[in-house]
């Protein structure tokens, strides 16, 4: 095998390189608790953060935090130096001025979406906390996924809550750290949950995957910007492949939209491939017939390869398919009505995800 001979880099390059290094030592590091619903807790996390930083010897204070707060939050607060907040025309503001004149190692902000009244400093509060991380300032803030600008429409689709105040996804990606705060779905229910119907609670339910795989979509994204800088600093190249590959399974039935979406969402977030294939059945119905090319045109609208398979047992044949393609994730739909045989013998989902091995199974409720 012949040697590799490592090019010399320029000088160019070598003082690219040396000015990258010096600001990433110089600015301060981002925290971000970041939460898919309300109730989650990302005010105590973050505060919880800054309690354990003081506790070892940090320089830590409080920048600003949420108007209302639970008695945990409290308890917590009376633990930390709080910077006052002042009023301009009446409404109470970060102190800015303040903060960077005092120059802590952290500080804590809530609320990283608020807009300032005219006359601050800054338009925004994140612009605040821009400001502290140019001044060597760490903060430790926290934001939920429907305040973050371009993912506020999806997220309304799903909420049907709309907001005005927003973050830029560009500052969300020059985080050094995105910790999901996640959560028992049970947890982020609303109180009116217990007069809610099974179909309503289900519904629920799937809001809150949805909104939770974006939030874990976008901490991984983040992770990813982190090694491109990170390279990129150190002046390593490196070419990355596709690491998924995504197989969504659909029938006339299926919940083909969703289901294809979150294929597309995941293919393009690890820069893999997606597929959707439908598994012939004999004596289909004009109406199934129907549904099923409308199934088959939403994948090709997401620029899906599509596969029709045939094979005797549709569960053998995906299986079969999926091990030949090396499929990473497989992408199915489940009624919830078992039938009365199927809880003796089983469910074709449960030979499927048996099966599987070292394929993940991803199950859709239709």
């Amino acid at each position: 095998m012949p040697a590799t001979v490592a090019r010399k880099r320029t000088p160019e390059e070598l003082l690219q390189q040396a000015q990258a290094e010096e600001t990433y030592e110089r600015r301060g590091k981002l925290k971000v608790f970041l939460g898919y619903a309300s109730g989650v807790g990302k005010s105590f996390r973050m505060l919880d953060e800054g309690r354990r930083r003081y506790e070892r010897g940090q320089d830590v204070v409080v920048g600003a935090i949420q108007p209302k707060t639970s008695p945990e939050t409290d308890a917590l607060l009376s633990k930390l130096k709080v910077i006052p907040l002042k009023n301009i025309d009446g409404v109470p503001v970060m102190d800015l001025v303040a903060i960077l004149a005092r120059h802590p190692a952290v500080c804590l902000v809530d609320g990283m979406a608020y807009d300032n009244p005219p006359g601050s400093k800054n338009p925004s509060r994140w612009q605040d906390v821009e400001e502290m991380l140019e001044a060597g300032i760490s903060v430790i803030s926290s934001v939920n996924i429907q305040y973050i600008d371009e993912l506020r429409d999806r997220v309304e689709k799903i909420t049907h809550k709309s907001v005005k105040q927003t973050v830029p996804l560009s500052f969300l990606h020059s985080a050094d750290e995105v910790v999901i705060v996640d959560a028992p779905p049970e947890m982020c229910m609303t109180r009116a949950g217990d007069g809610q119907n099974g179909d309503e609670v289900s519904s629920e339910a799937q809001k809150l995957s949805e909104l939770r795989e974006i939030a874990l979509l976008l901490a991984a994204d983040v992770v990813d910007r982190q090694l491109e800088a990170y390279l990129q600093r150190n002046g390593i190249t490196q070419t990355f492949g596709a690491q998924e590959r995504i197989l969504v399974c659909v029938t006339p039935r299926a919940n083909a939209a969703a289901m294809i979406e979150s294929g597309r969402r995941n293919a393009e977030r690890f820069h893999g491939d997606l597929t959707v294939a439908y598994v012939s059945q004999p004596e289909i119905s004009a109406d199934d017939q129907a549904a099923l090319e409308r199934n088959l045109a939403i994948a090709r609208d997401a620029q899906a390869h599509v596969e029709l398979l045939d094979g005797e047992d549709p569960i053998d044949t995906i299986l079969d398919f999926a091990r030949e393609r090396g499929i990473t994730q497989i992408f199915v739909g489940h009624s919830a009505r078992e039938k009365w045989w199927e809880r003796l013998t089983g469910t074709p989902l449960d030979r499927l995800i048996r099966g599987a091995n070292d394929i993940d199974v991803r199950v859709f409720p239709h």
